[in-house]
C-alpha cells in the first residue's frame, strides 16, 4: 500500500505544474502583447503571432479547475455550514455528512458522463491556434469528476468510521 502512495499526489504535482504554465504563460503574453508588438512596430519587423497564448491558457485553467475541485474534497474545502453540523449529535453528523457526499459523488459522475458526451460531440474539431483536439479540453470534466466521485467515497467512507476531511472528529468525545 505504502508503494502506491505516490499515486495519490499525482493530482496535486498535475495541479502544480498546471498553475506554474499558466503564470508563465500569462506573463510570456503580457510580454507579447506589449513589448514585442511595439518593438515589431517600431523597428517595421514583422509581426509576432501570440493567438496560442490564450488557448495555453485555457486548456491550463480547465484542467486546473476540474482536478483542483476534486482536490478540495480530501481537504474538507467544499460548502458546509461548519457551525451547524459541529452542533449536530454525533449519529446525525454522521449521516449529514454521509448526504454530504454522497451528493459530491454523485455530482462527480454526472460531470464525468456529460464531460465524456461533450468531449464526443467536439472531437472532430481542433482549436484555432494549436492544432490540438478539442476533446482534450472537455477530458478535463472527465477526469475531474471521476477524481470528485473517488475522493468522496473516500470522504464518506471516513466519515462512517468517525471522521470526516474538514469535520474532525465525528463522534462525540
Amino acid at each position: 500500500m505504502t508503494r502506491l502512495r505516490w499515486i495519490a499526489r499525482v493530482p496535486e504535482l498535475v495541479v502544480t505544474v498546471l498553475m506554474l504554465i499558466a503564470m508563465i504563460d500569462m506573463l510570456a503574453g503580457v510580454f507579447l502583447r506589449y513589448v514585442m508588438t511595439q518593438l515589431t512596430a517600431r523597428f517595421d519587423l514583422p509581426r509576432v503571432d501570440f493567438f496560442w497564448v490564450e488557448e495555453v491558457g485555457e486548456y491550463a485553467l480547465s484542467w486546473m479547475t476540474f482536478i483542483g475541485a476534486a482536490l478540495g474534497i480530501p481537504r474538507g474545502t467544499h460548502f458546509a455550514v461548519h457551525l451547524l453540523i459541529d452542533r449536530f449529535p454525533a449519529s446525525v453528523r454522521r449521516w449529514v455528512l454521509g448526504a454530504h457526499y454522497a451528493t459530491i459523488a454523485a455530482f462527480g459522475l454526472v460531470v464525468a458522463v456529460f464531460g465524456w458526451q461533450v468531449a464526443e460531440l467536439n472531437s472532430q474539431s481542433v482549436s484555432p491556434a494549436l492544432g490540438l483536439n478539442l476533446r482534450w479540453i472537455y477530458l478535463s470534466a472527465v477526469v475531474g469528476g471521476v477524481l470528485m466521485s473517488v475522493y468522496s467515497l473516500v470522504a464518506l467512507r471516513n466519515a462512517w468510521r468517525g471522521h470526516a476531511p474538514g469535520f474532525g472528529v465525528v463522534e462525540d468525545v
